[in-house]
């Protein structure tokens, strides 16, 4: 079975792998003149709860955890 997976979802994992996941000290701020699709993804990692503000922040716990996840698959496809 093939899935389709929407364009918004691949925004979110690129937005997310651009997080730090060593420190929780370093964030990331997207400002509101970012791209729209930008926006929308921080906006839908925020409403998940990946990520502490709706413009960004900081990784949440659960955000780590998926982070690392994240960094594991593209190590592995890289």
């Amino acid at each position: 079975m093939i899935k389709n997976y929407s364009d918004a979802l691949f925004e979110e994992m690129k937005l997310l792998a651009k997080f730090p996941t060593l420190s929780q000290l370093k964030g990331i701020k997207i400002h509101q003149d970012a791209d729209s699709n930008i926006i929308k993804a921080a906006q839908s990692l925020f409403d998940k709860g990946l990520i502490s503000q709706h413009d960004g922040g900081y990784l949440t716990d659960s955000g780590i955890e998926i982070a690392d996840h994240l960094q594991c698959i593209i190590a592995t496809l890289s």
